[in-house]
């Protein structure tokens, strides 16, 4: 593992950006669960445009959940930049907790997702708090790339952006 790179790989760059659309889809298009379930339990008809999107959201989850595993895999086997020196302390620390707090919501959402589905319907509760906890986090992570970008002019965001170059190559 290498912790002295200057910049993601291309694959951890695609898997950022692939998961990040799929949980903008689960983010607005996940109420359609719900209405699924609700009509399962009334022993409701469904129209094929809720089923579709309660089938979506099944899938949609699962593939989040698996694209996160990779991610951590390649993250482990390959590793990633260290912090820039123009980030203070807390700015180091604010990130790594903010990363690490996406990695249990994009763990967590999916498994609880399921319990509720198949085991547990009461984890649609805490299922359904992952959605606000998902906006702030996303908002607090894309302002704080545009902060870097913008304010203090480094390579932050550029780094999620393009890949890094093999040094060897």
């Amino acid at each position: 593992m290498s912790s002295e790179k200057s910049g993601y790989s291309g694959l951890q760059i695609g898997l950022h950006w692939t998961i990040a659309v799929l949980v903008l889809f689960q983010l607005l298009f996940g109420e359609s669960m719900t209405t699924y379930v609700d009509a399962a339990a009334d022993g409701r008809q469904l129209s094929s445009y809720d089923q579709t999107m309660g089938s979506a959201h099944y899938w949609v989850g699962l593939s989040i959940l698996l694209l996160v595993f990779v991610r951590l895999a390649v993250r482990l086997f390959v590793g990633a930049p260290r912090a820039q020196p123009t980030m203070s302390k807390w700015m180091v620390f604010t990130s790594r907790a903010t990363h690490a707090l996406f990695y249990c919501l994009l763990v967590g959402a999916p498994l609880s997702g399921l319990l509720a589905f198949y085991v547990w319907g009461w984890m649609g509760d805490i299922h359904a708090l992952a959605k606000p906890v998902f906006i702030v986090l996303i908002c607090i992570h894309a302002g704080a790339a545009l902060f870097h970008h913008f304010v203090l002019k480094d390579i932050v965001l550029r780094r999620m952006l393009v890949p890094a170059r093999d040094p060897a190559g």
